[in-house]
């Protein structure tokens, strides 16, 4: 589901990879926010977009809003992608990891930069937005059941094949072993590599310590250090 917001003031200086904290409507169950990946931004209408997968009683209820409702954020959070010296990229996504990689990809194309999408999924229900994604880039998929795209992993697909000779850096952002899976490939390859993680948040501003890492510099927590990482700093 799309979740079109429209902010009553300007919206900040928002970064690809940053997330909201959503304080959930009308759930008498969910009582933390709920943090969701941005995955577009709309300057001149002031609008933020969210790609909301209902999974819980947290995200039914945000689905089951009207045109008109109000809900309360706190945004952005985290940090994001690192677009600024970025020439040649892979972005590669699988399952709900696709919904940050829309304004990255607007970010980078802006930067006048070719970009080039590899999404996964177990079948073609699980690739969203296609024509949407076409538009601001290549587009490449695999599916575990071959009804869409290249049959298999995103590992197996030709364009890994291409990381550090078309491709120098990559952004991942999806399950975590199709991340480690990644990040196994690119160790091997001279490739910079960033991954956003999924690690479950409350708070979002790391006061209550739930989301941590263990990275090579010590404990980080995603929601203020991240959720973007150059793999080099994390234990995998």
């Amino acid at each position: 589901m799309k979740l079109i917001l429209q902010s009553p003031s300007n919206l900040p200086i928002i970064n690809p990879g940053q997330f909201v904290e959503v304080q959930t409507p009308d759930s008498s169950k969910t009582f933390l926010r709920r943090p969701i990946s941005i995955h577009d931004v709309d300057y001149t209408r002031n609008r933020l977009i969210l790609l909301v997968k209902t999974v819980g009683e947290g995200t039914k209820s945000l689905s089951n809003l009207s045109i008109g409702s109000t809900l309360n954020l706190v945004y952005p959070l985290g940090n994001g992608f690192d677009v600024s010296n970025v020439k040649h990229p892979l972005l590669i996504a699988g399952g709900v990891g696709i919904a940050p990689m829309m304004y990255l990809g607007k970010s980078l194309k802006k930067n006048d930069v070719e970009v080039n999408f590899l999404f996964g999924a177990k079948s073609s229900s699980g690739l969203l937005l296609e024509d949407e994604f076409r538009k601001v880039g290549n587009l490449y998929c695999t599916t575990e059941d071959g009804s869409a795209g290249t049959q298999g992993f995103v590992t197996q697909h030709a364009e890994i094949e291409k990381l550090g000779i078309d491709y120098d850096s990559v952004f991942v952002c999806g399950p975590i072993q199709m991340m480690k899976a990644v990040g196994n490939i690119v160790k091997q390859k001279d490739v910079t590599c960033y991954v956003s993680l999924e690690n479950t948040m409350a708070c979002g501003i790391g006061a209550c310590l739930c989301c941590v890492t263990d990275t090579v510099s010590g404990h980080k927590c995603v929601c203020t250090e991240g959720p973007v990482f150059d793999i080099k700093d994390l234990k995998w």
